[in-house]
Protein backbone atom coordinates (compact mmCIF):
# COMPACT_ATOMS: atom_id res chain seq x y z
CA UNK A 1 0.00 0.00 0.00
CA UNK A 2 1.25 3.21 -0.64
CA UNK A 3 2.68 5.38 1.95
CA UNK A 4 -0.01 8.14 3.21
CA UNK A 5 2.50 10.80 4.82
CA UNK A 6 5.44 11.94 2.38
CA UNK A 7 8.80 13.86 3.41
CA UNK A 8 6.29 16.90 5.29
CA UNK A 9 3.31 15.47 6.39
CA UNK A 10 0.17 14.25 4.07
CA UNK A 11 0.01 16.48 1.07
CA UNK A 12 -2.35 16.93 -1.98
CA UNK A 13 -5.03 18.62 -3.70
CA UNK A 14 -7.55 19.79 -1.64
CA UNK A 15 -10.88 18.01 -1.80
CA UNK A 16 -9.21 15.98 -3.93
CA UNK A 17 -6.60 13.63 -2.43
CA UNK A 18 -6.69 15.70 0.90
CA UNK A 19 -10.65 15.83 1.84
CA UNK A 20 -12.52 16.23 5.44
CA UNK A 21 -13.13 13.01 5.98
CA UNK A 22 -9.38 11.98 5.49
CA UNK A 23 -8.61 14.73 7.87
CA UNK A 24 -10.74 13.95 10.27
CA UNK A 25 -9.97 10.58 10.37
CA UNK A 26 -6.25 11.12 10.63
CA UNK A 27 -6.69 13.50 13.39
CA UNK A 28 -8.69 10.92 15.21
CA UNK A 29 -5.60 8.41 14.59
CA UNK A 30 -3.47 11.21 15.50
CA UNK A 31 -5.23 11.53 19.11
CA UNK A 32 -4.97 8.07 19.89
CA UNK A 33 -1.15 7.95 18.70
CA UNK A 34 0.04 11.17 19.78
CA UNK A 35 -2.22 12.10 23.17
CA UNK A 36 -2.79 9.07 24.75
CA UNK A 37 -6.57 9.91 23.82
CA UNK A 38 -9.40 9.85 26.38
CA UNK A 39 -9.12 10.19 30.40
CA UNK A 40 -6.14 9.13 31.58
CA UNK A 41 -5.08 8.98 35.46
CA UNK A 42 -6.95 12.45 35.14
CA UNK A 43 -4.90 13.89 31.81
CA UNK A 44 -6.93 15.42 29.33
CA UNK A 45 -5.19 15.64 26.27
CA UNK A 46 -4.75 18.89 24.35
CA UNK A 47 -3.66 20.16 20.78
CA UNK A 48 -2.45 23.49 19.17
CA UNK A 49 -4.35 23.72 15.84
CA UNK A 50 -2.97 26.36 13.24
CA UNK A 51 -3.72 26.97 9.25
CA UNK A 52 -2.49 28.81 6.17
CA UNK A 53 -4.69 31.25 4.09
CA UNK A 54 -5.93 28.79 1.87
CA UNK A 55 -9.70 28.86 1.24
CA UNK A 56 -9.93 25.17 1.73
CA UNK A 57 -7.86 25.27 4.71
CA UNK A 58 -11.05 26.58 6.32
CA UNK A 59 -12.87 23.54 5.63
CA UNK A 60 -9.95 21.29 6.68
CA UNK A 61 -9.63 23.11 9.74
CA UNK A 62 -13.21 22.11 11.16
CA UNK A 63 -12.62 18.85 9.92
CA UNK A 64 -9.30 18.43 12.00
CA UNK A 65 -10.81 20.09 15.32
CA UNK A 66 -13.84 17.64 15.00
CA UNK A 67 -11.91 14.39 14.64
CA UNK A 68 -9.64 15.66 17.76
CA UNK A 69 -12.76 16.45 19.57
CA UNK A 70 -14.04 13.59 19.12
CA UNK A 71 -11.28 11.70 20.14
CA UNK A 72 -11.14 13.40 23.42
CA UNK A 73 -8.33 15.98 22.84
CA UNK A 74 -8.75 19.71 24.10
CA UNK A 75 -8.21 22.02 21.24
CA UNK A 76 -6.50 25.45 21.00
CA UNK A 77 -7.87 26.92 17.53
CA UNK A 78 -4.67 29.52 16.96
CA UNK A 79 -5.85 30.53 13.43
CA UNK A 80 -3.77 31.88 10.48
CA UNK A 81 -0.25 31.09 11.48
CA UNK A 82 3.26 30.44 10.19
CA UNK A 83 4.00 26.27 10.60
CA UNK A 84 6.85 27.08 13.30
CA UNK A 85 4.28 29.70 15.53
CA UNK A 86 2.40 26.24 15.74
CA UNK A 87 5.23 24.07 16.69
CA UNK A 88 6.72 26.96 18.93
CA UNK A 89 3.09 27.78 20.85
CA UNK A 90 3.11 23.26 21.04
CA UNK A 91 5.59 23.41 23.17
CA UNK A 92 4.77 26.78 25.42
CA UNK A 93 1.68 25.52 26.09
CA UNK A 94 2.53 22.15 26.99
CA UNK A 95 0.38 20.86 24.52
CA UNK A 96 0.67 17.22 23.90
CA UNK A 97 0.38 17.63 19.82
CA UNK A 98 0.13 20.07 17.30
CA UNK A 99 -1.21 20.54 13.69
CA UNK A 100 -0.91 22.81 10.97
CA UNK A 101 -2.89 23.17 8.15
CA UNK A 102 -0.64 23.89 4.71
CA UNK A 103 0.90 22.90 1.98
CA UNK A 104 3.52 25.28 2.30
CA UNK A 105 5.37 27.06 -0.86
CA UNK A 106 2.56 24.44 -3.28
CA UNK A 107 -0.17 26.52 -5.12
CA UNK A 108 -3.12 27.20 -3.80
CA UNK A 109 -5.53 24.42 -4.73
CA UNK A 110 -3.38 22.19 -2.69
CA UNK A 111 -3.23 21.85 0.95
CA UNK A 112 -2.15 19.91 3.62
CA UNK A 113 -1.92 18.21 7.40
CA UNK A 114 1.36 18.47 9.43
CA UNK A 115 1.45 16.57 12.76
CA UNK A 116 4.05 17.88 15.65
CA UNK A 117 4.44 15.67 18.45
CA UNK A 118 5.28 16.53 22.54
CA UNK A 119 7.44 20.03 22.57
CA UNK A 120 6.92 20.90 19.36
CA UNK A 121 8.52 18.61 16.93
CA UNK A 122 8.27 16.84 13.73
CA UNK A 123 7.52 13.17 13.89
CA UNK A 124 9.79 10.37 12.56
CA UNK A 125 8.92 7.55 10.33
CA UNK A 126 7.77 5.43 13.47
CA UNK A 127 5.30 7.80 14.56
CA UNK A 128 3.68 8.39 11.13
CA UNK A 129 3.43 4.84 10.14
CA UNK A 130 1.85 4.27 13.75
CA UNK A 131 -0.76 6.43 13.42
CA UNK A 132 -1.42 5.85 9.16
CA UNK A 133 -2.01 1.94 11.17
CA UNK A 134 -4.83 3.34 13.49
CA UNK A 135 -6.97 5.05 10.03
CA UNK A 136 -10.32 3.67 10.57
CA UNK A 137 -9.51 1.55 13.28
CA UNK A 138 -13.04 -0.06 15.19
CA UNK A 139 -12.01 1.44 18.58
CA UNK A 140 -14.33 3.49 21.22
CA UNK A 141 -14.56 6.71 21.40
CA UNK A 142 -15.31 9.15 24.35
CA UNK A 143 -18.79 10.54 25.23
CA UNK A 144 -20.09 12.90 27.60
CA UNK A 145 -18.12 14.97 29.73
CA UNK A 146 -14.82 13.35 28.20
CA UNK A 147 -15.45 14.82 24.93
CA UNK A 148 -12.77 17.48 23.71
CA UNK A 149 -13.24 20.79 24.28
CA UNK A 150 -12.25 23.73 21.83
CA UNK A 151 -11.26 27.47 22.91
CA UNK A 152 -10.37 30.42 20.36
CA UNK A 153 -6.66 31.37 21.32
CA UNK A 154 -6.78 35.09 19.49
CA UNK A 155 -3.49 36.37 21.10
CA UNK A 156 -1.12 33.59 19.10
CA UNK A 157 0.56 35.87 16.70
CA UNK A 158 1.22 38.06 19.41
CA UNK A 159 2.52 35.78 21.79
CA UNK A 160 4.74 33.92 18.49
CA UNK A 161 6.09 37.53 17.52
CA UNK A 162 7.15 37.98 20.97
CA UNK A 163 8.79 34.85 21.14
CA UNK A 164 10.82 35.58 17.73
CA UNK A 165 12.12 39.13 19.05
CA UNK A 166 13.23 37.55 22.49
CA UNK A 167 15.52 35.43 21.02
CA UNK A 168 17.25 38.39 20.06
CA UNK A 169 17.91 39.42 23.64
CA UNK A 170 18.98 36.03 24.23
CA UNK A 171 21.79 36.26 21.28
CA UNK A 172 23.12 39.59 23.24
CA UNK A 173 22.05 41.84 20.63
CA UNK A 174 21.92 45.45 22.52
CA UNK A 175 19.02 47.33 23.00
CA UNK A 176 15.17 46.61 23.50
CA UNK A 177 15.14 47.23 19.61
CA UNK A 178 18.03 45.90 17.66
CA UNK A 179 17.13 46.56 14.31
CA UNK A 180 16.68 50.19 14.80
CA UNK A 181 17.76 52.09 11.72
CA UNK A 182 17.25 49.31 9.23
CA UNK A 183 14.28 49.57 6.61
CA UNK A 184 13.33 45.64 5.17
CA UNK A 185 11.21 44.61 2.78
CA UNK A 186 9.14 41.65 4.14
CA UNK A 187 7.21 39.56 1.29
CA UNK A 188 4.42 37.62 3.57
CA UNK A 189 3.69 35.82 0.04
CA UNK A 190 0.20 36.62 1.01
CA UNK A 191 0.40 33.38 3.71
CA UNK A 192 0.48 32.55 7.42
CA UNK A 193 3.04 35.13 8.28
CA UNK A 194 1.07 38.26 6.85
CA UNK A 195 0.34 39.23 10.79
CA UNK A 196 3.13 38.28 12.48
CA UNK A 197 6.11 38.54 10.19
CA UNK A 198 5.42 42.91 10.31
CA UNK A 199 4.73 42.10 13.88
CA UNK A 200 7.79 40.91 14.90
CA UNK A 201 9.88 42.92 12.63
CA UNK A 202 8.66 46.18 13.77
CA UNK A 203 8.82 44.89 17.29
CA UNK A 204 12.53 44.89 17.03
CA UNK A 205 12.87 47.58 15.39
CA UNK A 206 13.11 47.93 11.81
CA UNK A 207 10.96 50.29 9.36
CA UNK A 208 8.93 47.76 7.68
CA UNK A 209 7.56 47.81 3.96
CA UNK A 210 5.28 44.72 4.11
CA UNK A 211 4.27 43.37 0.36
CA UNK A 212 1.94 40.78 -0.42
CA UNK A 213 -0.10 40.56 3.05
CA UNK A 214 -3.21 40.92 1.82
CA UNK A 215 -4.18 37.41 1.45
CA UNK A 216 -7.92 36.59 0.03
CA UNK A 217 -7.50 32.76 0.32
CA UNK A 218 -7.14 32.30 -2.87
CA UNK A 219 -3.41 34.26 -3.61
CA UNK A 220 -1.35 32.45 -1.43
CA UNK A 221 2.45 31.97 -3.57
CA UNK A 222 0.98 33.53 -6.59
CA UNK A 223 3.37 35.36 -7.95
CA UNK A 224 5.25 36.30 -4.71
CA UNK A 225 7.18 35.06 -1.53
CA UNK A 226 10.34 32.39 -1.70
CA UNK A 227 9.63 30.81 -5.30
CA UNK A 228 9.00 34.41 -6.50
CA UNK A 229 11.56 36.92 -6.06
CA UNK A 230 11.48 39.34 -8.77
CA UNK A 231 8.89 41.81 -7.05
CA UNK A 232 10.95 41.75 -3.88
CA UNK A 233 13.68 42.39 -5.83
CA UNK A 234 11.79 45.62 -7.33
CA UNK A 235 10.34 46.70 -3.83
CA UNK A 236 13.79 46.30 -1.90
CA UNK A 237 15.21 48.77 -5.00
CA UNK A 238 12.41 51.29 -5.23
CA UNK A 239 12.00 51.67 -1.16
CA UNK A 240 15.88 52.04 -1.08
CA UNK A 241 15.75 48.93 1.74
CA UNK A 242 18.72 47.96 3.35
CA UNK A 243 17.75 43.99 2.56
CA UNK A 244 14.03 41.94 1.86
CA UNK A 245 13.37 39.09 2.83
CA UNK A 246 10.87 36.67 0.96
CA UNK A 247 9.01 33.96 3.28
CA UNK A 248 6.67 30.86 1.30
CA UNK A 249 3.07 30.31 2.14
CA UNK A 250 3.81 28.42 5.70
CA UNK A 251 6.43 30.78 6.84
CA UNK A 252 9.03 27.87 7.08
CA UNK A 253 11.63 29.09 4.58
CA UNK A 254 13.43 32.38 3.88
CA UNK A 255 15.26 33.76 0.88
CA UNK A 256 16.71 37.28 0.65
CA UNK A 257 17.25 40.10 -1.66
CA UNK A 258 20.06 42.81 -0.70
CA UNK A 259 20.56 46.36 -1.09
CA UNK A 260 21.28 45.90 -4.91
CA UNK A 261 18.53 43.55 -5.64
CA UNK A 262 21.16 40.21 -5.48
CA UNK A 263 19.32 37.09 -4.28
CA UNK A 264 20.74 35.57 -1.10
CA UNK A 265 20.17 32.28 -0.66
CA UNK A 266 19.92 29.90 1.79
CA UNK A 267 23.78 28.86 1.65
CA UNK A 268 24.40 31.97 2.17
CA UNK A 269 22.29 32.80 5.31
CA UNK A 270 23.57 29.51 6.84
CA UNK A 271 27.10 30.91 6.49
CA UNK A 272 26.40 34.43 7.70
CA UNK A 273 24.52 32.72 10.40
CA UNK A 274 27.55 30.07 11.37
CA UNK A 275 29.90 32.83 11.38
CA UNK A 276 28.02 34.92 13.97
CA UNK A 277 27.68 31.48 16.03
CA UNK A 278 31.22 30.65 16.27
CA UNK A 279 31.79 34.37 16.92
CA UNK A 280 29.47 34.18 19.92
CA UNK A 281 31.09 30.86 20.85
CA UNK A 282 27.40 29.34 20.88
CA UNK A 283 28.43 27.05 17.49
CA UNK A 284 28.65 23.39 18.90
CA UNK A 285 31.79 21.85 18.13
CA UNK A 286 31.95 24.37 15.58
CA UNK A 287 29.52 22.39 13.29
CA UNK A 288 26.75 23.56 10.62
CA UNK A 289 24.28 20.43 9.54
CA UNK A 290 23.54 21.61 5.39
CA UNK A 291 22.07 18.86 2.52
CA UNK A 292 23.92 17.37 -0.32
CA UNK A 293 22.86 19.71 -2.60
CA UNK A 294 24.44 22.62 -0.76
CA UNK A 295 26.82 25.03 -2.82
CA UNK A 296 30.43 23.32 -3.00
CA UNK A 297 31.06 27.36 -2.59
CA UNK A 298 29.53 26.98 0.86
CA UNK A 299 31.39 23.72 1.92
CA UNK A 300 34.32 25.67 1.26
CA UNK A 301 33.62 28.97 3.36
CA UNK A 302 32.89 27.07 5.90
CA UNK A 303 36.30 24.91 5.95
CA UNK A 304 38.44 28.21 5.07
CA UNK A 305 36.27 29.64 8.50
CA UNK A 306 37.40 26.56 10.36
CA UNK A 307 33.79 25.58 10.65
CA UNK A 308 33.09 21.95 9.72
CA UNK A 309 29.56 20.97 7.36
CA UNK A 310 27.81 17.24 8.19
CA UNK A 311 25.72 16.54 5.44
CA UNK A 312 22.29 15.05 4.87
CA UNK A 313 20.07 13.82 2.50
CA UNK A 314 17.92 16.36 0.82
CA UNK A 315 15.20 17.61 2.91
CA UNK A 316 14.76 19.53 5.91
CA UNK A 317 13.39 16.75 7.93
CA UNK A 318 16.69 14.85 7.71
CA UNK A 319 18.84 17.93 8.61
CA UNK A 320 16.82 18.52 11.74
CA UNK A 321 17.46 14.71 13.01
CA UNK A 322 21.08 14.99 12.18
CA UNK A 323 20.98 18.17 14.75
CA UNK A 324 18.90 16.19 17.19
CA UNK A 325 21.28 12.90 17.26
CA UNK A 326 24.04 15.27 17.33
CA UNK A 327 23.51 18.20 19.29
CA UNK A 328 23.91 20.79 16.86
CA UNK A 329 22.34 23.69 16.90
CA UNK A 330 22.70 25.18 13.46
CA UNK A 331 21.28 23.61 9.75
CA UNK A 332 19.67 24.33 6.40
CA UNK A 333 18.87 24.31 3.16
CA UNK A 334 19.93 25.79 -0.01
CA UNK A 335 16.14 26.66 -0.23
CA UNK A 336 15.91 28.13 2.55
CA UNK A 337 14.83 26.42 5.06
CA UNK A 338 17.11 27.24 8.14
CA UNK A 339 16.58 25.60 11.67
CA UNK A 340 18.18 27.36 14.78
CA UNK A 341 17.23 24.59 17.55
CA UNK A 342 18.55 27.04 20.49
CA UNK A 343 15.22 28.90 19.17
CA UNK A 344 12.92 26.97 17.44
CA UNK A 345 12.35 23.26 16.72
CA UNK A 346 11.62 23.58 12.77
CA UNK A 347 13.05 25.56 10.19
CA UNK A 348 11.71 29.36 10.51
CA UNK A 349 11.73 31.58 7.95
CA UNK A 350 11.10 34.65 10.44
CA UNK A 351 13.53 33.86 12.89
CA UNK A 352 16.16 33.62 10.50
CA UNK A 353 15.24 36.89 8.88
CA UNK A 354 15.19 38.70 12.26
CA UNK A 355 18.75 37.14 12.63
CA UNK A 356 20.34 38.11 9.83
CA UNK A 357 19.31 41.22 10.32
CA UNK A 358 19.98 41.75 14.12
CA UNK A 359 24.29 40.40 12.43
CA UNK A 360 23.48 43.44 10.25
CA UNK A 361 22.99 45.81 12.71
CA UNK A 362 25.07 44.52 15.48
CA UNK A 363 28.13 44.75 12.26
CA UNK A 364 27.33 47.82 10.60
CA UNK A 365 27.90 45.33 7.46
CA UNK A 366 25.28 45.26 4.62
CA UNK A 367 23.95 41.75 3.67
CA UNK A 368 25.88 42.03 0.45
CA UNK A 369 28.74 42.44 2.70
CA UNK A 370 27.96 39.40 4.86
CA UNK A 371 26.99 36.83 2.09
CA UNK A 372 29.86 37.78 0.28
CA UNK A 373 32.21 35.27 2.71
CA UNK A 374 30.81 32.50 0.43
CA UNK A 375 31.37 32.53 -3.52
CA UNK A 376 28.75 30.24 -5.01
CA UNK A 377 30.01 28.39 -7.77
CA UNK A 378 27.76 27.98 -10.94
CA UNK A 379 25.50 24.78 -11.13
CA UNK A 380 23.35 23.15 -13.21
CA UNK A 381 20.68 20.50 -12.67
CA UNK A 382 19.85 18.04 -15.21
CA UNK A 383 16.56 15.87 -15.05
CA UNK A 384 17.13 12.58 -17.30
CA UNK A 385 13.42 11.11 -17.43
CA UNK A 386 12.27 7.51 -18.09
CA UNK A 387 15.36 5.83 -16.43
CA UNK A 388 16.24 3.04 -13.85
CA UNK A 389 16.70 5.39 -10.83
CA UNK A 390 17.97 1.86 -8.99
CA UNK A 391 20.86 1.76 -11.03
CA UNK A 392 22.65 4.78 -10.25
CA UNK A 393 25.57 2.16 -9.31
CA UNK A 394 26.53 1.33 -12.72
CA UNK A 395 30.13 0.68 -13.46
CA UNK A 396 30.13 2.62 -16.45
CA UNK A 397 28.45 5.80 -15.32
CA UNK A 398 30.33 5.41 -12.04
CA UNK A 399 33.77 5.88 -14.31
CA UNK A 400 32.30 8.42 -16.27
CA UNK A 401 31.53 10.51 -12.98
CA UNK A 402 34.61 9.97 -11.53
CA UNK A 403 36.24 10.85 -14.80
CA UNK A 404 34.47 14.41 -14.75
CA UNK A 405 35.66 15.14 -11.07
CA UNK A 406 38.76 14.12 -11.27
CA UNK A 407 39.14 16.90 -14.58
CA UNK A 408 37.52 19.72 -12.34
CA UNK A 409 40.58 18.62 -9.60
CA UNK A 410 38.93 19.62 -6.60
CA UNK A 411 37.55 22.65 -8.16
CA UNK A 412 33.89 21.23 -8.21
CA UNK A 413 31.86 18.10 -8.02
CA UNK A 414 29.10 15.99 -9.22
CA UNK A 415 26.15 14.55 -7.53
CA UNK A 416 23.69 11.86 -8.95
CA UNK A 417 20.02 11.76 -7.03
CA UNK A 418 17.25 9.12 -8.08
CA UNK A 419 13.84 10.88 -7.46
CA UNK A 420 12.29 9.88 -4.96
CA UNK A 421 8.59 9.60 -7.03
CA UNK A 422 9.30 9.56 -10.96
CA UNK A 423 11.69 7.27 -13.09
CA UNK A 424 14.22 10.02 -13.29
CA UNK A 425 17.57 11.01 -12.28
CA UNK A 426 19.01 14.23 -11.43
CA UNK A 427 22.12 15.39 -12.58
CA UNK A 428 23.79 17.88 -10.16
CA UNK A 429 27.86 19.81 -11.73
CA UNK A 430 29.37 22.46 -9.74
CA UNK A 431 32.63 23.98 -11.64
CA UNK A 432 34.04 27.16 -11.83
CA UNK A 433 32.38 28.61 -14.34
CA UNK A 434 28.56 28.06 -15.93
CA UNK A 435 29.88 26.61 -19.59
CA UNK A 436 32.28 23.93 -17.78
CA UNK A 437 29.28 22.84 -15.40
CA UNK A 438 26.73 22.77 -18.23
CA UNK A 439 29.18 20.76 -20.79
CA UNK A 440 29.80 18.52 -17.94
CA UNK A 441 26.32 17.52 -16.87
CA UNK A 442 24.98 17.42 -20.64
CA UNK A 443 28.08 14.28 -20.72
CA UNK A 444 26.75 12.59 -17.72
CA UNK A 445 22.99 13.00 -18.72
CA UNK A 446 24.23 11.85 -21.71
CA UNK A 447 25.56 8.76 -20.48
CA UNK A 448 22.53 8.39 -18.03
CA UNK A 449 19.92 7.98 -20.81
CA UNK A 450 22.34 5.12 -22.68
CA UNK A 451 23.26 3.11 -19.26
CA UNK A 452 19.94 3.25 -17.21
CA UNK A 453 17.29 3.50 -20.16
CA UNK A 454 13.78 1.31 -19.51
CA UNK A 455 13.23 -1.30 -21.68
Amino acid sequence: MTRLFGTDGVRGRANGVLTAGLALDLSVAAARVLGDAGEFEGHRPRAVVGRDTRISGEFLEAAVVAGLASAGVDVELVGVLPTPGVAHLTDALGADLGVMISASHNPMPDNGIKFFARGGHKLDDALEEQIEARLHADEPLPTGAAVGRVRQHPEAAQRYADHLVSTLQIDGSDGARPLAGLRLVLDCAEGAAYDAGPRALEAAGATVVAIHASPDGLNINDGCGSTHLEPLRKAVLEHGADAGFALDGDADRMLAVDAGGDVVDGDQVLAILALAGREAGSLVDDTVVATVMSNLGFVQAMEAAGITVATTKVGDRYVLEQMRASGFVLGGEQSGHVIMSRHATTGDGLLSALHVAARMAATGRSLADLAGVMTRLPQVLVNVPDVDKHRTDDEVLAAAVAEEEAAMAGSGRVLLRASGTESLVRVMVEAPSLELAQDAADRLAAVVRDRLALA
